[in-house]
C-alpha cells in the first residue's frame, strides 16, 4: 500500500521522483522501487516522505488510496468501514478512527440524528462547549 500512497502523493503535489528523492536524501531510482513496491522505505525515511508530502505517517503506510484523493474540500474527510451493530446496539470504533480522533475508552460522545441523513457521533464536551455558546449567544 505505501508504494501506491507514495506514487499518489507525490503526483498530487506535482513533484518528480527526482525532487522528492532529493526532499528524503536518497536516489531517484530508490522512490522509484519503493512506488513499483519492489522495496519498502525504512522508518526514518518514511518520517521524511510523510513530512516531505505533508501527510501523517498513518495515512502514508495505511491510507487506502481512495482516501488519498486530491478533490478540494476533501482533505481531512475519512471513510473508516463499515461496522455492525450488536444484540444491544453496541458498535465498536475501528481503529484507526479512534487514533486520527484521539478517542480512548471512557471518552463520551454525543449521538445526534437525522432521520434523512443519518447518525454522527460527536466529542461530548465539543458539543456542549458549543451549545454553551449557542445559548449565550457567542
Amino acid at each position: 500500500m505505501i508504494g501506491k500512497n507514495l506514487q499518489k502523493l507525490r503526483k498530487q503535489k506535482s513533484l518528480t521522483q527526482e525532487a522528492l528523492a532529493e526532499a528524503v536524501g536518497v536516489a531517484r531510482q530508490t522512490i522509484a522501487k519503493w512506488e513499483a513496491g519492489e522495496s519498502t522505505p525504512d522508518l526514518e525515511i518514511s518520517g521524511r516522505l510523510a513530512s516531505a508530502l505533508e501527510v501523517t505517517l498513518d495515512d502514508l503506510v495505511n491510507a487506502p488510496e481512495y482516501e488519498l484523493d486530491s478533490r478540494p474540500g476533501m482533505r481531512g474527510k475519512h471513510m473508516f468501514g463499515v461496522v455492525t451493530v450488536g444484540d444491544k446496539g453496541q458498535i465498536v470504533i475501528p481503529v484507526r478512527a479512534r487514533r486520527v480522533f484521539n478517542i480512548h475508552p471512557g471518552d463520551q460522545l454525543m449521538v445526534l440524528g437525522d432521520e434523512n441523513s443519518g447518525i454522527a457521533l460527536v466529542d461530548a464536551k465539543f458539543f456542549m462547549s458549543v451549545a454553551e455558546g449557542i445559548k449565550n449567544g457567542i
